[in-house]
């Protein structure tokens, strides 16, 4: 006589509600433990080009100041940083741009016209308009940008550092 498998009917629901709860959870728990990890999976792009306008926006011989938004995820945190640049076209077409963070203590320089000059607030330090120093405590000069131009449209390479 074969031998049959002896299963009682409560062994048999007992083993067809754990494979049933089994197949809900990994239904509800895999998407759900996958949105939860994600942010902490992705990386955002430290560098990008950033469209400043039109090139003739910027008067020749002017600083003119650009500020700009990046956001940074970083996992569930999302924050939203601002920057300033001081765009100068100069009369030969050439385009400088330069970071409107001090290299003392980062606070943001503003250009004076009448001192021909970016002055710091905070410890009165002096950059001239190629962003040289001209006096005070900073280590350095102003930090430069690269740009690029595409069909009149100026374009300023943000590298986060």
């Amino acid at each position: 006589m074969p031998k049959t498998p002896h299963m009682s009917r409560r062994e048999f629901v007992a083993v067809v509600a754990a494979a049933t709860g089994t197949v809900m959870g990994a239904t509800i728990g895999l998407p759900a433990i996958g949105y939860l990890i994600a942010p902490a999976l992705t990386k955002a792009s430290a560098d990008a080009w950033i469209p400043a306008g039109p090139v003739d926006n910027f008067p020749a011989g002017v600083p003119t100041l650009f500020n700009f938004n990046r956001t940074k995820v970083n996992g569930w945190e999302t924050t939203v940083n601002s920057y300033g640049v001081y765009i100068i076209r100069n009369e030969d077409g050439s385009i400088v741009a330069l970071s409107n963070k001090c290299t003392h203590l980062s606070c943001r320089v503003n250009w004076a016209p009448d001192a021909e000059a970016y002055i710091c607030p905070c410890h009165d330090a002096y950059f001239n308009i190629d962003g040289q120093i001209i006096k005070g405590p900073q280590p350095r000069p102003l930090d430069p940008y690269e740009t690029k131009v595409e069909e009149n449209i100026l374009y300023i390479h943000f590298v986060e550092s």
